[in-house]
């Protein structure tokens, strides 16, 4: 747990619950929270909503110290508004069940509904339960996410625009920050520079970490996409460059699409869904980038870990695979030929 985390204990969480979802009325309980484990950046409590023979699973999303520090972000406030907008175009997504505010005494945070699925990659890439959700779930990926895109941008003016030289010049800035020169990092911006779009595409809505992880996968397949924090307006090739970036396969290095499948099955359910052919030149170029960005997270994670502000055992090892981004780089972006 991070320095500047706020402890909560699961009775001060309970109570401020049932005061937001439940008030006065009779007969109805909010079962006693449980602290859950995953979420690398946020606090997320499980319970349950009773009353009678009705049970509502949900879950309590609460901002952390790296999502208030993270100027990327976009606060959960927005990320619930963002979620009731892509709901509405029926993009699978937890419904939110309600917002927190100042009163509760909890920070900023959302109540969403609790879907039953696995998000743990390594179960979703080995276990045998998943076998037929694998053999699909990269055509599924491709549909679910031509439909984030096609959600008009009007509808969401609150997220950020940001257009691919600006995408990699932020990211250069942040790398420099941390102060520790990469040969191959200032190799991999010098390559990302050379091969921006001679047109900035159509800007779309992007969810902005689309990758394994972050889906709610059952034994049919996708089920829902979760953590959209980072999400904005831009490039909408990112998301699917993103999904294929080597960190993301869990080992499954010859699996391109998160471990689970491949670019051709990606490519063909994102055409059926939005009747577009995938720009492959600029898919290509956001793997590129999204490889270097997640050597810059590793280096930010190293800082955090080394200069005493979260010691976790998550910040320090994540740190350390700095190094493995380099090794994916190479082999990316040799030889430096055009994509």
């Amino acid at each position: 747990m991070g320095t500047d985390e706020k402890h909560l204990d699961a009775g001060a969480v309970r109570q401020a619950l049932t005061r937001r979802l439940i008030g006065d009325r009779p007969g109805a309980e909010v079962t006693p929270p449980i602290r859950l484990t995953g979420g690398a950046s946020q606090q997320m409590w499980s319970f349950d909503v009773i009353e009678g023979a009705r049970v509502e699973p949900l879950i309590l999303r609460l901002a952390g110290p790296w999502n208030q520090a993270d100027s990327d972000t976009v606060g959960l406030a927005n990320e619930a508004r963002l979620l009731a907008v892509v709901a509405g175009h029926d993009v699978p997504v937890p419904r939110v069940r309600a917002r927190l505010s100042p009163e509760d005494g909890l920070g900023e945070g959302y109540v969403m509904q609790r879907l039953e699925g696995e998000t743990l990659p390594q179960r979703l890439l080995r276990d045998d339960a998943y076998a037929g959700a694998r053999d699909v779930l990269a055509r599924q990926c491709g549909r679910v996410i031509a439909g984030v895109h096609q959600v008009p941008t009007g509808e969401v003016p609150f997220l950020r625009r940001l257009d691919t030289a600006e995408a990699v010049e932020s990211l250069y800035r942040e790398y420099r920050g941390y102060g520790e020169p990469r040969p191959v990092f200032e190799l991999a911006f010098r390559w990302l520079r050379e091969h921006l779009p001679a047109r900035e595409p159509e800007p779309a809505l992007v969810h902005g970490d689309f990758r394994n992880g972050n889906l709610i996968i059952n034994r049919h397949g996708l089920r829902a996409l979760l953590d959209w924090e980072l999400a904005y307006v831009g490039d909408p090739m990112a998301d699917l460059g993103w999904l294929c970036v080597n960190a993301w396969r869990f080992g499954e290095i010859d699996l391109p699409v998160g471990g689970f499948g491949s670019r051709e099955d990606l490519y063909a359910g994102y055409q059926e869904a939005s009747g577009q052919a995938v720009a492959t030149d600029r898919v290509a170029f956001w793997e590129r980038f999204g490889t270097l960005k997640w050597g810059v997270i590793c280096q930010k994670m190293a800082a955090a870990f080394t200069d005493g502000h979260d010691r976790t055992v998550e910040r320090g090892a994540i740190g350390r695979r700095a190094s493995e981004t380099e090794l994916d780089l190479l082999r990316l972006l040799a030889p430096l030929d055009p994509i």
